[in-house]
């Protein structure tokens, strides 16, 4: 074949997804017919027409411009707190300046949206757990994160992975193990198990700490590409922390 296995394999994947993507948006029919008998043709007519539409690629250009001009959206956010001191706009606005480095903004709009009905919002209370970690405030986090330690969505968050952490930063060590223990699960939550894998080895528990990065690094290549993508950092980073503690043992 010209263009090689790796070709075919490519076009039949992109098959797969258009048509799982027809069937579940419940997409005119004929979609289907065309990305069968056109398989390269049809399968980028329909990505191009059903998949990125026109407020998908405006969502793109929203993201880039925010990266590459990050106090334009901030000023933007605020003519719009201005014109309309809403909760959303408040929040939006906290969001882009933790986002843009502005960390003790960020909490002060967090800190001033908690009234009223929103006065234990689960999305601000989580924020403001990641603000207070920036700025090591950690008894403000602990008392925060408190609020919403038993929500489901608090349970694989970034936020409970920092709300451990500062139970060790504040000497309660045995209750910080009980946290990373409850984000085990293998295949998963690697960024609570690199830290919990960091925990170990500053308690001099070295030998549970290899164990833990090893089973971490040995399940990268049985990933999806999606799941390779969002956890090559902790991956990286456990890798390293294992070669380092492996070079400490050999150590005279």
């Amino acid at each position: 074949m010209f263009f090689g296995s790796g070709y075919f394999y490519f076009i039949v994947v992109l098959q797969i997804f258009c048509i799982i993507h027809c069937i579940r948006r419940g997409k005119p029919f004929f979609w289907i017919f065309v990305i069968l008998f056109l398989p390269v043709v049809g399968s980028l007519i329909y990505l191009f027409t059903e998949v990125f539409s026109n407020r998908d690629i405006q969502q793109v250009q929203s993201g880039v411009g925010t990266v590459l001009n990050p106090t334009g959206r901030i000023k933007k956010l605020e003519n719009n707190l201005r014109f309309s001191d809403t909760f959303n706009n408040r929040i939006a606005l906290a969001d882009a300046c933790l986002g843009a480095g502005q960390t003790q903004r960020a909490i002060d709009l967090y800190e001033s949206s908690l009234t009223g009905n929103f006065s234990e919002n689960e999305y601000v209370l989580m924020q403001l757990v990641i603000a207070y970690s920036s700025q090591r405030r950690y008894e403000e986090l602990i008392r925060v994160a408190r609020k919403v330690h038993r929500l489901p969505q608090f349970l694989r968050s970034h936020a409970h992975v920092l709300y451990a952490m500062a139970l060790e930063q504040t000497g309660q060590s045995q209750l910080a193990e009980a946290e990373f223990n409850m984000m085990k699960g293998r295949f998963a939550n690697f960024e609570a198990r690199y830290q919990y894998g960091c925990f170990l080895a500053r308690a001099g528990r070295t030998g549970e700490a290899k164990q833990l990065l090893a089973e971490m690094t040995g399940e990268f290549t049985h990933l999806s590409p999606p799941e390779k993508r969002n956890n090559r950092k902790w991956i990286s980073l456990a890798k390293d922390e294992l070669k380092r503690l492996n070079e400490m043992a050999t150590r005279p």
